[in-house]
C-alpha cells in the first residue's frame, strides 16, 4: 500500500516542481528580454530605475526556479525508476545539472545592468544571452529529448506529447540564439508534460480512492 502511494505521489511532485519552473522561468526571460531587449550583438544601452527593477525582479525568480527545476528532474527520475536506460539516463542527468549551471551563470551576468549610473555593461548582457539562449537552451534540448526518450520507452510520456517533446528540443538545439523569444520553448515544454502528469495522478487516483 505505501508503496503504491509513492507512485502516485511521484507524479505529482514532478508536476508541481514543474508547473513551478516554467511559470517562475518564463517570467524571468519575459522581464529580461522587455527590461533589456538587446541581445547578443547589442551595443551599450541606457537602462533606466524601471528596467533595473525587472530585471532585479527576474535575478531574484531564478534561485527558486533552479531549485525547483532539480526538483523536477529528481521526480522524473525516481519515476523511471530502475527500468531506465543507463546512457540515456546519464545523458539526461548530465544536460539537466548543465543546464542549471547555465541558467545560474546568465543571471549573475545579467546583474552588471544593474549599475546604478544606468549604463549596463555590453559585454555582461552578451554574456547573459550567450549563456542563455546558445548554451543554456542546447542543453535544454538535450534534456528534452532524452526525456522524451524515456518517457515513451516506459510507457510514461503519451505519443503526443513524446512528438511535441521531440520538436521542442529539435527546435531548441536548431534555433537557439537566431530567434528572440525561442527560449520560452522550454518552460512551455515543461509546463505541458508537468499538467500530464498532474492529470495523470488525478485519474490515476479516482479509481483508487473508488476501491478503498
Amino acid at each position: 500500500m505505501e508503496r503504491k502511494r509513492r507512485r502516485l505521489a511521484t507524479p505529482w511532485a514532478a508536476g508541481v516542481a514543474g508547473t513551478v519552473f516554467a511559470i517562475l522561468t518564463a517570467t524571468a526571460i519575459v522581464l529580461v528580454r522587455l527590461a533589456v531587449p538587446t541581445g547578443v550583438d547589442g551595443g551599450e544601452a541606457t537602462v533606466d530605475a524601471g528596467q533595473r527593477s525587472a530585471v532585479r525582479t527576474a535575478l531574484e525568480l531564478i534561485p527558486f526556479a533552479g531549485i525547483a527545476f532539480l526538483w523536477f528532474m529528481g521526480a522524473l527520475r525516481e519515476q523511471a525508476g530502475q527500468r531506465e536506460d543507463k546512457f540515456v539516463a546519464t545523458v539526461f542527468l548530465g544536460s539537466g545539472l548543465v543546464f542549471v549551471a547555465m541558467l545560474f551563470g546568465a543571471a549573475a551576468a545579467a546583474s552588471s545592468v544593474l549599475d546604478e549610473d544606468g549604463q549596463g555593461s555590453a559585454f555582461g548582457r552578451d554574456i547573459a544571452y550567450g549563456l542563455l539562449t546558445t548554451y543554456a537552451m542546447r542543453m535544454a534540448a538535450v534534456f528534452v529529448m532524452t526525456t522524451s526518450t524515456i518517457g515513451h520507452r516506459l510507457g510514461i510520456i503519451p505519443r503526443p506529447l513524446t512528438v511535441f517533446g521531440y520538436l521542442a528540443g529539435l527546435t531548441l538545439l536548431v534555433v537557439g540564439a537566431n530567434v528572440p523569444w525561442s527560449e520560452l520553448v522550454f518552460p512551455a515544454w515543461v509546463l505541458v508534460l508537468s499538467l500530464n502528469a498532474l492529470w495523470g495522478r488525478r485519474s490515476a487516483a479516482s479509481p483508487t480512492a473508488a476501491s478503498s
